[in-house]
């Protein structure tokens, strides 16, 4: 039975809520102020926690900032609950590490959502903690690795982690189509970390689920930038985890994220696997379905690596097809790579999807795509990932690529 710290000064809010979640059967503690409630989160580590945002002595931001500094309370969900509806207010506590922002007055519904949804990315973190023995099966330098990854993600501490972006040429014009956004990581101790050593250790503790929402909210808030300064025709892309992909209030972050930027959904293309999807072919179609609804385009990243047939693609409902580099790769002179990657381009474009080929490094394989029609493409041709301040340099040269 989950347990439940509600830290509210006002006592008709409080009693409420604990009659609330005695009636959906969580074990419940209680505190009337913050400094209260703060003795008792260390003392009782409760499963989640709501918490007034404005109290006497210690707020909600003071319990909030000392709680992230204690290795035993540092992941614990965490919810505000408060009167104030401003988005300045909802951002500050945001970035100092809360999980979520209910404002009053919030329904029942509204408020079960929230604490199951944070409930389950509790647990993720608690089968991190527990697991001791799969860690003692890494070697030396991924188990220093990995206590490295935890620390910064249970101190919100981001600033190791940039994000660059690698443009998307159009193959007929040259001109920057938009980019995807790729994480890279710099420790102290470690130096620059590759994305693959440190992404599958972060999916394999739930970790991957706080990169996730650092890399949407900050691509979100460079796009908004780039619009203000009148740069309006980019599409982003924003590779999603599978743990990303699979969570319950998917839907109203990414809704809420683009509304509290001002973005149109179309600016943001979220890239899935082919493998992600065939885990659970009707759940991801679903999903996929959903997000194109609302205007977000869908891109599938890695096609053709995975487990589906090219006769799958007409059941995907995706704007773009990824090429992966394993087919770019001297297809010039692979002839089954070849044959491929032409059958590829064909099916996607008689199925009115853009085709991107990934990982283009030599004339010959740019020559190649661009004479059997390959809609745009991204590699080191053209460029690497650059980091926001030279891909916004880029753009405002207007550089169109040699094609």
């Amino acid at each position: 039975m989950p347990k439940i710290l509600v830290i509210e000064d006002e006592e008709s809010v409080r009693e409420n809520l604990l009659d609330l979640l005695t009636a959906e059967e969580f074990e419940t503690v209680a505190a009337d102020n913050g400094k209260i409630g703060l003795n008792l989160a260390i003392s009782e580590i409760p499963d989640l926690i709501l918490c007034d945002m404005m109290m006497p002595e210690l707020d909600g931001y003071g319990v909030l900032k000392a709680l992230r500094q204690q290795p035993l309370t540092a992941t614990i969900p965490f919810i505000f609950l408060t009167a104030k509806s401003a988005k300045s207010d909802f951002r500050q506590g945001m970035d100092m590490g809360a999980d979520d922002y209910l404002t009053k007055p919030f329904t029942r519904a509204e408020l079960l959502s929230a604490i199951i949804n944070k409930l389950e990315k509790y647990a993720n973190f608690k089968k991190y903690l527990s697991n001791h023995n799969q860690t003692q099966k890494l070697t030396p330098k991924q188990q220093f690795l990995h206590k490295k990854l935890y620390e910064d993600i249970i101190n919100n501490d981001f600033q190791g982690f940039e994000i660059s972006y690698q443009p998307v040429v159009d193959l007929k014009t040259g001109k920057v189509l938009g980019a995807e956004s790729l994480l890279r990581w710099y420790n102290e101790e470690l130096g620059q970390v590759s994305p693959s050593e440190f992404i599958p250790l972060a999916e394999s503790t739930g970790l991957v689920l706080n990169i996730d929402n650092w890399v949407l909210g900050n691509v979100c808030k460079n796009i908004k930038n780039w619009q203000d300064m009148g740069i309006n025709h980019l599409t982003i892309s924003v590779n999603f985890s599978a743990a990303e992909f699979n969570q319950k209030d998917l839907i109203s972050k990414v809704i809420n994220l683009i509304e509290f930027h001002k973005l149109n959904p179309g600016c943001l293309e979220i890239e899935i696997t082919e493998t992600m999807i065939m885990e659970n072919l009707d759940f991801a179609i679903g999903i996929m379905n959903h997000l194109r609804s609302l205007g977000f385009k869908i891109a599938i990243d890695d096609f053709g690596t995975g487990q589906s047939s090219l006769n799958y693609l007409r059941l995907f409902p995706a704007n773009t097809i990824k090429i992966d580099r394993v087919f770019i790769q001297d297809v010039d002179q692979d002839y089954t790579k070849s044959i491929i990657t032409k059958t590829m381009i064909k099916m996607a474009q008689e199925l009115n999807l853009k085709i991107i080929a990934e990982g283009v490094e030599t004339l010959a394989e740019l020559s190649f795509l661009k004479e059997n029609k390959c809609d745009a493409i991204q590699g080191h041709i053209f460029s690497m990932g650059l980091s926001k301040s030279e891909f916004e340099d880029l753009l405002f040269s207007r550089h169109s690529f040699s094609v």
